[in-house]
Order: C-alpha cells, then structure tokens, then sequence
C-alpha cells in the first residue's frame, strides 16, 4: 500500500521554482511573426534569387515598353496598347513565379537536403511554417508587382482606380499560387528535378493563358479559363483596361485551383526525403 507524503515546506517551496523552469509555450502570432521574418532575411541575403525575382519582370516590361512605347490600340491586343496588355500580364506572371514556381523549387531543396525534416521535429506547428511562406510570398509578390505597375506608368499605363479589387486579386492569387507550389513540391522526388517538373507545368499554362502574347483561339480560350493562370491574367487586365473591380468568376476559379493544390499538398506533403 502506497503511502502518501504531505508536502513539506521544501517541496511547497520547491514546485514554483520548477513551473518556472518549464518551457511556456510561444504565442502562435510570435511564432508566426518570427517565421515571416526569418522568411524574409533568407530571401534577401541570398542575392541571386533577388535579382532574378524583381530584375526580371523589370527587363521585360522595360523591353515591352521600348517596343511598344507610341504605339496605338491594335486588334491583336483586344483593342489596347502593347503596354496597356503586357503590364498587367507581366505583373500577373511576376506573381505565378514568385509562388508557385519559387516555392515549390525551394520546398523540394529543403526537403532534399533534410531541413523540413529537422524544422518538423522542433515544436514549431505546421500552419506557422505554411503561414509564413504564404506571407513571405504574399509580400514579394506586391513588391515584383509594384515595380511592373510603376514601370507600366513610366510609358504612360494608366493605373487601376480600384485598389481594394487589386490587392484582393493579388492575395487571392498568390495564396492560390502557392498552394499549388506546395500541392507540385509533394509530387516531386527530388531536388534536381524540381525545375524541369516546375516548368513542364507552367510553361504550356503561361502559353495557353495569353501571358507571351494574346490568345484569339475560343476554344482554348475556353480551356485555359478553367485553369488557373488565365483567369488570374484576365482578373488583372479588367482591373487596368476596363476600369472594374471585382471579377468573381476569375476569383472563384483562382480559389477553387487554390482548395485543389492545398487538398494535394495536405494528402501528399512529406517531411522527409523519399528513399531512391
């Protein structure tokens, strides 16, 4: 039979000192402000994938903007300016490669090389990690699309009046972007293939979407408006040609695409590297 100890003015004394001692659990809005910055300070220290992410879509818009600066609205561009088509357009791609194709690259190299296997032993909960790459991505995004807007107005691109439909479309859209990412990085096997997988996608989708040049084919005009790229483009040129707001068709597709890539990526996602 057990018998039991009444607790001595030690032990009373004793129990706070090992409460204190006890690790307190972080605020999960600290542990995602943390993750967000340290999101950030790995991007901007690493100055190749910075230049290449906002030198870019400057080039080309720049490029764009030699080309077409003059011109006057031409029935290959629906009536527009090569500029007036191209800055939105670019703007939208900046964001698709800032999300989906980076993210998913960048997933598979950590998981190759066994860092998300490492960060998913520490306490830090899965959302907190997902949630700061979101954002991480989320603010890259506006930054790549500010400088394509503020290039577009240079060559004389009339800005969007409705800023509320803008940022909701460009959130919505690098939110849906990068669900996929993680929805692609679960499929891939490994590091070195992760670029070619990337591109294999998104390459006929930026094709058929009219991102390098206006699509005039119904039929595929049609199909690509089920897909995710398209309808980002044309959510994007409403807002800057046709002074709109919000395009809830192309914002529904977006989140539908967005439901897909997350449902993969919550089926699929693995932590460790898979076994050649």
């Amino acid at each position: 039979m057990t018998t039991l100890i009444p607790p001595t003015a030690e032990t009373a004394a004793a129990a706070p000192s090992a409460r204190a001692d006890a690790p307190r659990e972080r605020n999960p809005l600290a542990l995602l402000g943390h993750q967000i910055r340290y999101e950030q300070l790995s991007f901007w220290r690493n100055p190749q994938s910075m230049v290449f992410t906002f030198v870019l879509p400057i080039v080309i818009i720049g490029i764009f903007g030699a080309v077409f600066s003059g011109s006057e609205g031409q029935d290959f561009f629906f009536g527009l300016t090569g500029m007036q088509y191209y800055t939105p357009v670019i703007a939208a791609v900046s964001v698709l490669g800032a999300c989906y194709g980076q993210l998913a690259i960048v997933l598979a190299m950590r998981r190759q090389t066994g860092v998300l296997k490492r960060l998913h032993a520490t306490p830090l909960p899965a959302w907190v990690y997902f949630a700061g790459l979101l954002v991480h991505c989320v603010v890259v995004s506006i930054v790549d699309v500010a400088l394509v807007f503020g290039i577009g107005a240079l060559y004389g691109v009339d800005l969007p009046t409705h800023w509320g439909a803008v940022l909701l479309t460009l959130v919505l859209g690098a939110a849906s972007f990068c669900a996929l990412g993680v929805g692609v990085a679960s499929l891939i096997k490994n590091s070195e293939a992760a670029p070619a997988v990337v591109q294999f996608i998104q390459f006929p989708l930026v094709f058929i979407s009219g991102s390098y040049f206006p699509i005039h084919a119904e039929l595929l005009n049609t199909i690509a408006g089920l897909l995710p790229v398209k309808p980002f483009n044309d959510a994007m040129l409403a807002l800057f040609t046709q002074d709109a707001g919000f395009q809830w068709r192309d914002l529904a597709v977006l989140a539908a695409w967005g439901v897909i890539g997350a449902l993969i990526a919550v089926r699929s996602f693995r932590w460790d590297p898979r076994p050649e």
